[in-house]
């Protein structure tokens, strides 16, 4: 697996890769703000998870998934907090979220 110092640079990984949709987490779904799609947890699978460490500031802490919907339509990037400043979600998000290869 790669290795990534920043956020940003692992981002930038993905998108050369072709994960250029930026996802947000909407509770129960990922939303694609750019074309007003939804995934829900069934429609999509995690292919990589980056994860970062806030050395000085828990506030830092964020995780990097390459998300690719199951139909192979849709490649993008989305981020969330852990701990304290984690997004809010459904349990079958959660359950999602957590699975790493």
């Amino acid at each position: 697996m790669r290795s990534f110092d920043t956020v940003t640079e692992a981002i930038n990984d993905l998108r050369s890769r072709g994960f250029n949709v930026d996802f947000n987490i909407a509770f129960d779904k990922l939303l694609c703000i750019q074309n007003n799609m939804c995934l829900n947890p069934s429609e999509f699978e995690i292919v990589e998870i980056y994860r970062f460490e806030g050395e000085t500031n828990p506030s830092d802490e964020d995780v990097v998934y390459a998300v690719e919907s199951k139909d192979g339509f849709l490649k993008g990037a989305v981020t969330s907090a852990y701990g304290m400043y984690a997004d809010s979600m459904s349990t079958e998000m959660i359950r999602k979220m957590s699975i790493s290869k």
